[in-house]
């Protein structure tokens, strides 16, 4: 497995009964997590004397029940970069602090490759790997098709003082924005992806992991430079293996550009048990 051990801002302090305790900044959540099947060792007052905890519905989705008076959204640091935080009503924060392990791995690729860089971050979020990315130098194109994540990963960019960097913020089903950066020659250096097991485009597009991703990966290597330097996949897709994306960036990564390609588990360390959270799966393939 691949940990994100590197965090001082963010904290995995105890998992259990199907919950974990994180500490963001100053603040203490407790939220779901079905990866999390064993008891709690020990409910004690750090689980109860939280900041928030997020509660499921019976009918769907849930809502959180604020302990302290929440701020409408807060900020967090990783080596260098800043990310605002704020509870949402799918339980989210803003940010999979997992991802920090990709990020230090791209920051290292793109400071070493001793040339210039350009990123296409597909299903791009709040921005945590465009920030990385063009923190270590890169030219980032930003592509999600959600219009207010867009917009978060902006305001991310500019808490870390990145707002002057040459990043594309594009709101836009990532499909049909790679079918025309195709036809108008556009070449990128790095690919990144973190698709969605399911997922809806602007225009009503539908997605769906196991039907959609190997044709698309295969599309995104038509935009690839002669000499690529990285192409990663991230996924939360349950029951995909990392061995299943070892096979995808075979057949379509190395069968044509040589490198090395890398499947593991992505998690985070837990304090009180010393066991590592499994939080999804990733493929890399590296020139």
């Amino acid at each position: 497995m691949l940990v994100a051990n590197k965090w001082k801002d963010y904290e995995l302090i105890d998992t259990g009964n199907g919950e974990k305790l994180e500490r963001w900044g100053g603040f203490v959540l407790r939220r779901p997590d079905p990866q999390i099947i064993w008891p709690i060792e020990k409910e004690n007052e750090v689980w109860t004397q939280v900041s928030a905890r997020y509660h499921r519905s019976s009918s769907g989705g849930g809502q959180w029940e604020e302990k302290v008076k929440l701020p409408e959204r807060w900020t967090i640091g990783y080596e260098g970069l800043k990310f605002y935080i704020r509870p949402t009503s799918f339980k989210h924060t803003g940010l999979f602090p997992e991802q920090a392990a990709n990020w230090s791995w791209m920051m290292d690729k793109i400071r070493s490759a001793g040339r210039p860089i350009r990123v296409l971050n597909l299903f791009a979020y709040t921005g945590g790997a465009t920030a990385a990315c063009a923190y270590a130098g890169a030219e980032v194109c930003h592509v999600d098709a959600a219009k207010g994540m867009v917009q978060w990963a902006k305001e991310n960019a500019a808490l870390s003082g990145l707002a002057d960097r040459p990043v594309r913020y594009i709101t836009d089903d990532v499909f049909k924005f790679v079918q025309r950066e195709q036809r108008r020659g556009s070449r990128y250096d790095a690919i990144i992806m973190d698709p969605p097991s399911y997922g809806r485009g602007p225009g009503g597009e539908m997605w769906k992991l196991e039907a959609d991703l190997y044709r698309f990966v295969e599309s995104c290597t038509a935009v690839l430079t002669d000499n690529p330097l990285f192409f990663l996949i991230n996924s939360y897709t349950t029951g995909l293996s990392a061995s299943v994306l070892t096979n995808i960036l075979t057949l379509t990564l190395k069968r044509n550009h040589g490198g090395t390609i890398t499947s593991d588990e992505i998690g985070l360390p837990i304090t009180a048990s010393g066991l590592n959270l499994p939080c999804g799966i990733l493929g890399r393939w590296e020139a």
